[in-house]
């Protein structure tokens, strides 16, 4: 049987900032702007994100997953330059999304990433023009994607993230409406279920609740990105281990300090009465070629 290929990116952070106005620049906004100005816009490059999506598109998936942090301050023009982008990565049909921190970065922006990017973020039942809903289920394939949102405002310093009992409970609602015999079910989240005590500022604040679905339910894999880094752990499910990948930034410059650029491919097929799941890290050497760095048998 021919696999079924899903790529899996996460937190583009798309560069040029645009120039923020006098009045924009409040609030947690001030911190950002520095920030960035200071540090973040050498480390997250246009360049190594275009080399990474013209590298996605020459291994041809059969669908593309993105865990959110599209822009950076959450600014009007921000948004305006992610839905370009998205559009040039693929159509809503071929790309599902999820949104970040960073997109909800202040309170008066907390939900301009479901009107900006809504095609990307409705289930295969929403009618069009409908509003956006968490969690969204799209069935691609043998995949069920099952697409939550962590994205919330917070105080300056802190980039945690909730996804709220209303949520949690429709995720085990849709969980236990999906069998694994019908589906391939793939989480797609921002934030990751797991976050050391140095970082507590950026964790996920009901993870414990969300892994206690999953322990009741199921699911047969869970994408994140947020914290840059490459990340796989297991996490037990209602009849055996869930892995929980993460991803570095797609658009990270090789600095000899933080994992550089790179996405993963998952292949994924039915073998007799299970599942199986290959997957495939791709990243740029120094030559800027791309190759795979690792391949890993999941379940």
């Amino acid at each position: 049987m021919t696999a079924y290929v899903l790529a899996h990116l996460s937190d583009p952070h798309l560069a040029p900032l645009p120039q923020p106005s006098a009045r924009e620049l409040m609030g947690k906004r001030v911190l950002g702007y520095l920030n960035w100005t200071r540090n973040r816009h050498a480390f997250h490059q246009r360049d190594v994100l275009n080399a990474l999506i013209a590298d996605v598109t020459a291994q041809r998936p059969d669908h593309i997953a993105i865990t959110g942090d599209l822009v950076n301050i959450s600014l009007d023009a921000e948004f305006r330059q992610a839905a370009k982008w998205l559009g040039s990565v693929g159509p809503p049909e071929h790309v599902s999304l999820v949104p970040g921190n960073h997109d909800a970065y202040v309170p008066q922006m907390h939900d301009r990433f479901a009107s900006e990017w809504a095609d990307y973020l409705r289930g295969d039942k929403a009618t069009p023009g409908s509003s956006v809903t968490f969690p969204y289920v799209q069935r691609r394939g043998p995949l069920a994607l099952i697409g939550l949102s962590t994205a919330v405002p917070t105080l300056p310093f802190m980039a945690t993230g909730q996804l709220g009992a209303a949520q949690l409970a429709a995720l085990e609602q849709t969980l236990a409406g999906i069998s694994p015999d019908e589906a391939f079910r793939v989480i797609l989240i921002h934030h990751p279920l797991d976050t050391d005590g140095k970082r507590r500022h950026k964790r996920l604040r009901d993870a414990d609740e969300l892994t206690a679905i999953l322990r009741r339910r199921g699911a047969e894999l869970v994408l994140h990105g947020h914290d840059h880094r490459h990340a796989t752990l297991w996490v037990d499910g209602i009849s055996g281990k869930i892995p929980v990948v993460g991803v570095p930034s797609a658009s990270a410059a090789d600095d000899g300090k933080h994992d550089p650029a790179a996405y993963n491919l998952f292949a994924i097929t039915r073998e007799s009465d299970h599942w199986r799941c290959d997957m495939r890290v791709r990243s740029a050497l120094k030559n800027g070629t791309w190759k795979n760095v690792r391949q890993t048998r999941l379940i």
